[in-house]
Parts: C-alpha cells; sequence; structure tokens
C-alpha cells in the first residue's frame, strides 16, 4: 500500500466557528451570547478585540464557499450560531437565521461540499447565561429543543450533526480558570457545567434522531487530550491520571461507557458529593453515535509539584484560577522541540499516538479528526504571497500521522482543517492566526496561504507529497 494515499472515500474538510467569522452580532434579530459579554468586558480579550464584525462571513459567504470549492474540500465543518438561530435560547427560530444557514447549506451542496453541522461551539445565549448557564440542569433541555429546531430547519440538507465541540473547555475554561466565556471561577460550577453539557449531548443526540431521517450521523466533538507524564515516578504518573480523568474520561466515560470514572468521582469527593448527578442521566447521556470527533494540537505534559502548581502554563491562557478541579499540585511542562506562535509544541507523535490509544480503548467507534492545525505569525510578503511554510510543515507532520494511524488499523474516516480562515481567536483575539486563508482584517481581504494551495493538493490527490526537507 501506498504509504502518503489515504483511503477511498476518506473525507477531506475545514472547519470554523460562528463567533469567530460570521460578524453581523447584531443583525437580522441576532441576541448577545456569552461570547458578547465576554468580549465586550475590558480586560477579558487581547486588545480588547471583539467578534462583532470577524471575517464578516455572515455576508462573505459566497465568497468563502468559493474559496471551498477552490481547496477541493468536500465537506465543511461549521457552527449554527445560537443566538441567531434563537435569540433568547427559548421560543421559536429567527426565520432571517435560519435563511442565512439554509443559503449557505445549499451553497455547499451546489459545489459539491458536504455541510457538517456543530450545534454548540460555545455561543450560549446571554439570557441562559443570566438564568445561571450551564451549571444549571435547565441549560441542558434548552439545548435539546434547539437541537430539534435546527434539524426540523435543515435536516433536509444536513447529513452530518455535532451536538457540541469541545465541552472541557465550555465547562472547565468557562466556569473554572474563566479564561473563555462566561468568565466564572467556581470549580463546582464547572464540574456541574461539565455533567450538564454531557446530559445537554445525550438530550440532542435524541431530539436529532427523532427529527431526522435514519440516514443522519450524530457525533460529537471532544479535545482529547494526549496527556504524558514527566518521567516514570508514581507521583508524576499520577498527575497524568488525574488530568487524564478530568480532561478526557469526564467525558468518554458517561458519553461512550455509560458511566464517570471512580477515580474521577474519588478525586474531586472533596469539592462536591455529585448530587447533580441523578439517576438516568448516565443512561440518557449514553446514546450510540456514528463517529467520535477528534481535536488535536499538541501533547499535555504533566507531574507533580511541590509548593502551588502551574496551572497557568498548560497552553489555556493566563489566570490565577486551576480549570482542573480536584487536580492540585500538578504541573504542566513544554515539550522540548519547535512550537507554534500559542505556545504549543508541534508533535505529531501524540496524534498517533492518542488515536491507537481511542482504537485500543472504543475500538468499534470510528474517528473523525475534526480538527487540526497551527497558529503562526503570518504576513503578507512584498509579492502579496503568504509564505507558510512552518504550517505546511505542521500539516505534513500530522497528516502523516494519520495515515500511520491508519495503517496500525485505526478506523479514521476523515480530516478537518482549522481553520478555513485567520479567525476570532477567543481570548487572544485577532492576534493569532490558524487560518490557511489570510484575512487583511481591516478591509475583509481574502488571501489563500502557500499552505492553502498545499492542502488543495492533498485534497485533490489523496494522498501527501515528498517533504522536500521540511520538517515538523
Amino acid at each position: 500500500m501506498d504509504t502518503n494515499r489515504f483511503p477511498q472515500g476518506f473525507t477531506w474538510g475545514t472547519a470554523t466557528a460562528a463567533y469567530q467569522i460570521e460578524g453581523a452580532a447584531s443583525v437580522d434579530g441576532r441576541t448577545p451570547s456569552i461570547w458578547d459579554t465576554y468580549s465586550h468586558t475590558p480586560g477579558r480579550v487581547r486588545n480588547g478585540d471583539t467578534g462583532d464584525v470577524a471575517t464578516d462571513h455572515y455576508h462573505r459567504w459566497r465568497e468563502d464557499v468559493a474559496i471551498m470549492a477552490d481547496l477541493g474540500v468536500s465537506a465543511y465543518r461549521f457552527s449554527l450560531s445560537w443566538p441567531r438561530v434563537q435569540p433568547t435560547g427559548r421560543g421559536p427560530a429567527v426565520q432571517k437565521g435560519l435563511d442565512f444557514y439554509r443559503a449557505l447549506t445549499d451553497a455547499l451542496l451546489e459545489n459539491g461540499i458536504e455541510p457538517v453541522v456543530t450545534l454548540y461551539h460555545w455561543d450560549l445565549p446571554q439570557e441562559l447565561e443570566d438564568a445561571g448557564g450551564w451549571p444549571e440542569r435547565v441549560t441542558s433541555d434548552r439545548f435539546a429543543d434547539y437541537a430539534a429546531l435546527a434539524a426540523r430547519a435543515l435536516g433536509d440538507r444536513v447529513k452530518t450533526w455535532t451536538t457540541l465541540n469541545e465541552p472541557w473547555c465550555s465547562a472547565f475554561l468557562g466556569y473554572g480558570s474563566g479564561v473563555h466565556a462566561p468568565g466564572r471561577t467556581d470549580p463546582v460550577a464547572a464540574l456541574r457545567a461539565a455533567h450538564h453539557l454531557n446530559l445537554a449531548h445525550g438530550k440532542a443526540v435524541q431530539a436529532l434522531r427523532a427529527e431526522l431521517p435514519a440516514s443522519a450521523r450524530a457525533s460529537i466533538t471532544l479535545n482529547i487530550h494526549h496527556v504524558r507524564a514527566l518521567t516514570e515516578s508514581a507521583e508524576d504518573v499520577d498527575a497524568a491520571r488525574r488530568i487524564d480523568a478530568l480532561a478526557n474520561r469526564m467525558f468518554t466515560g458517561p458519553i461512550l461507557e455509560g458511566r464517570y470514572p471512580q477515580d474521577l468521582l474519588d478525586d474531586t469527593a472533596g469539592l462536591t458529593d455529585w448530587s447533580f448527578l441523578r439517576n438516568g442521566d448516565t443512561d440518557a447521556i449514553h446514546q450510540p453515535l456514528d463517529f467520535l470527533g477528534v481535536n488535536y494540537y499538541t501533547p499535555t505534559l504533566v507531574s507533580a509539584a511541590t509548593g502551588e502548581a502551574g496551572h497557568h502554563s498548560d497552553g489555556h491562557g493566563m489566570s490565577d484560577h486551576s480549570p482542573w478541579p480536584g487536580a492540585g499540585h500538578i504541573a504542566f511542562h513544554r515539550p522540548a522541540g519547535s512550537t507554534t506562535a500559542m505556545g504549543w509544541a508541534v508533535d505529531p507523535t501524540g496524534l498517533y499516538d492518542l488515536l491507537v490509544r481511542l482504537k485500543a480503548d472504543f475500538p468499534a467507534m470510528p474517528l473523525m479528526i475534526t480538527e487540526n492545525g497551527a497558529a503562526f505569525d503570518d504576513y503578507v510578503d512584498p509579492e502579496g504571497e503568504v509564505r507558510d511554510l512552518e504550517r505546511i510543515a505542521y500539516l505534513h507532520g500530522h497528516l502523516s500521522a494519520v495515515r500511520r494511524a491508519i495503517a496500525a488499523g485505526v478506523d479514521v474516516r476523515g480530516y478537518f482543517l482549522w481553520s478555513l480562515l485567520d479567525n476570532f481567536e477567543w481570548g487572544y483575539g485577532y492576534s493569532k492566526r490558524f487560518g490557511a486563508v489570510f484575512v487583511d482584517y481591516p478591509t475583509g481581504r481574502r488571501i489563500p496561504k502557500a499552505s492553502a494551495r498545499w492542502y488543495a493538493d492533498v485534497t485533490r490527490t489523496g494522498s501527501l507529497p515528498e517533504r522536500r526537507g521540511e520538517t515538523g
């Protein structure tokens, strides 16, 4: 078998998220999400940036679909803006919001691009946060209603659905460390939020199944952390176990196995008695899925720590509050070697090891790489080109890891490059560029980078080119 060639029918895609690209924050009935409120709070986002305009995808989507067609991708993963579709998180949909997504999906289909919809990429309607947000159980019911509404509106066009994107970030960065919206710093609220996000996922899958044809596919996307211990000492190995429980098994346990891991419950017993976990919850969460979405950027290296743990060195933004409830006195380390503009280690072996682990843990579950990519300090050179060779090397290394995993028997069905466009990078504002397409923010002009042309060659041939000396 050609070691550079991917299987026939492998999905080649790219991905975005609504708040990061759409703009039009108060247009056609859209109301504030928690990220609108958070980004408009002084000191929360670098340079005071907001998603009010972002890349103005709401008005320039036709241009963006044309770019995707030029890239030759077979699928586009994007999220619906909950407050654009259902502004208060309750009640009927706003038709203009639905019309936007109908027009977008129609254009994608006309260009041979499958729309892959994520229902939730972190933009909770502010009214639901004002009522308590994800730490409150009722929010999971509101999400199930929204899922049913979206399925009824788009189910004739969209065949592949993802409930949540990275619920770990929503729960532990949003309610634990406070570096994401809504910016709360309560470890118990973070654990409650994680459980209610899991519950929302399960209820949403049931709602989708009730509304959609049997051929529709349902999934969830998790940012599975590939956790490594700094040394083989018992203390460091236990530190890795604790982080693995919170980062990964908090979600894979109930979603894929129908139970929370006992060590997670034991580790957090000093914080909460888990009374928010009710009879029947894990059954509701544990719904059949068609594949598991996996987001990977870099491995996580940890050790036991003496004194105060280095929580704010874990790559998720600066905070005096930990996103790891019940995992005190754990230090995070930057692995050796090259890093991206985010300070994240470039290590494709982490992706390979992670995929092999998932195959071992969940042998019957197909996998989809729903995000992978890197931020670098891109610029337009005097010839008008963006020569992002570091990103090409990063992508080549990680796609090679995916190909090796497939050769080792891992059922990986596709790969979505993060991201189509430079965009609003959450707490970092517009200071970090992940896109295959450069965006000149003052004008909105799109300039495909060298990596976009490279990726177009990969999607066209279904195989990786020779490295030509690039590293990564």
